[in-house]
């Protein structure tokens, strides 16, 4: 098989000159970080390092971690690095307790996620010649316009359609002859179900390719999609504060995502605080080297994955990062959307007539996660009629759709009846089984 990259020197660059150009460009954003973001100066002087301190790779160490709460602490702008007249583009993902973590760009940093998706693109043999159909949501999620403009960039022709709609966006899929899929993988497979139940066959549509990210997926869930839907599945990983998809892409090898490491520096962290050898897993960190609007500094994504720099078929030299496992905090992926615990507490506490003691159920259902919240009533509502209850409900419902931006099932239980602990509250339990 041909191997095509969109930018083969940078793909295939030899590790030792890849070395060179991380050394050099993590200089220049510790400089820059150093003198336009407060934080990050803080951070080093009270290290006792400045820029002059950093030759390169090997210094990394040396650099404060940041963590999501340092976002929040610094919400909404207080971590970019260029004056607000040069940001052209702000996105956010969701916060906690309803504030979201920002993420600011410069146009060139706008230009270099999308040569980044365009790399992703080739990487699923994705080119002028197709039809791409972007089913991740737009708007603040970086999803659906990352996907978008790395399409664009490849010269492919881009149906816009966002999620939801399945009805409409398998009609389109036939009609327009979409050639890759741009989604989660929970809704793929909920497409490939829904054309089982249409009576679409393979010979009416023509795709070759998916682009699957934004939530944790096994193994058997990319063969059941391949096989329904008579694709590559392929799995596509970033997040909104580094960059958005794009930060690593999984070639035709499937074994393993591309880090893009000519932009991001990766490492694997352990439970003390410092760098693992590839192939031991732990928390996934990243430097960002070419971004200007907001740059980070070893950023703890508290993804539990691996890393691997063994020669992949493909014929790319960057490293490879294996499917996340898990997280090491307590955030759960809901059908793309992020959300804590801590987001659900804080809309339930937002209704009058419940109790502040809760459990989450998350679990999946057919081809879609779900959750439910079991919360309790207070004793002064206990006697209201079911009409009121079922307005309380509602308003629960809202005010998780409102304050989450989850779609949760509601089930109102008796005062006392939810189990209570002694020491740290188990408030999530997840039924599904990834392996």
């Amino acid at each position: 098989m041909e191997h095509v990259y969109w930018n083969p020197t940078m793909e295939t660059m030899p590790r030792e000159q890849l070395r060179a150009l991380q050394n050099e460009r993590l200089r220049d954003v510790v400089r820059r970080v150093y003198e336009h973001v407060p934080f990050y100066r803080n951070k080093m002087q009270q290290l006792g390092i400045t820029p002059n301190d950093i030759h390169g790779v090997e210094d990394l160490h040396l650099l404060p971690f940041t963590e999501k709460q340092d976002l929040r602490n610094n919400y909404p702008f207080g971590l970019f690095a260029v004056p607000q007249s040069e940001i052209v583009r702000i996105h956010a993902s969701s916060g906690t307790t309803g504030k979201p973590s920002v993420a600011g760009y410069t146009s060139g940093d706008v230009d270099r996620w999308a040569e980044l998706m365009a790399r992703a693109m080739y990487c699923a043999n994705v080119g002028k010649s197709d039809i791409v159909q972007v089913a991740y949501g737009y708007g603040l999620f970086t999803g659906g316009l990352g996907a978008h403009y790395g399409a664009e960039r490849v010269g492919a022709s881009v149906i816009p359609m966002s999620g939801g709609n399945t009805v409409r966006q398998l009609m389109l899929m036939e009609d327009f002859g979409s050639t890759a899929l741009c989604c989660t993988p929970s809704y793929a497979l909920n497409l490939a179900d829904a054309m089982e139940r249409e009576g679409i066959t393979l010979d009416r549509i023509r795709l070759k390719s998916g682009i699957f990210g934004a939530e944790p997926w096994t193994e058997d869930m990319r063969r059941r999609i391949e096989e329904k839907m008579g694709i590559d599945a392929l799995n596509v990983y970033g997040l909104s504060e580094v960059m958005g998809p794009g930060v690593a892409m999984e070639c035709m090898a499937k074994n393993g995502m591309h880090i893009w490491e000519d932009h991001f520096l990766p490492e694997v962290i352990g439970p003390d605080g410092k760098s693992l050898p590839y192939g031991e897993q732990g928390d996934l960190t990243f430097t960002t080297l070419t971004k200007h609007g907001m740059p980070l500094i070893r950023y703890r994504t508290h993804d539990l994955c691996t890393l691997t720099d063994e020669p992949c078929p493909c014929g790319r030299t960057h490293v490879r990062m294996g499917r996340v496992m898990g997280r090491t905090d307590d955030m759960l992926i809901i059908r793309g959307v992020n959300v804590f615990p801590s987001q659900i507490e804080h809309a339930l506490l937002q209704v009058p007539g419940i109790e502040p003691h809760y459990h989450i159920v998350v679990d999946r259902v057919g081809t879609l996660d779900t959750i439910e919240v079991q919360v309790e009533l207070s004793p002064s509502v206990m006697s209201d009629t079911v009409r009121d209850l079922e307005t309380l409900e509602r308003k629960i419902v809202n005010s998780l759709a409102s304050h989450a931006l989850i779609h949760a099932s509601v089930k109102l239980c008796q005062p006392g009846t939810l189990p209570r602990s002694e020491g740290k509250a188990v408030r999530v339990t997840d039924r599904r089984h990834l392996q």
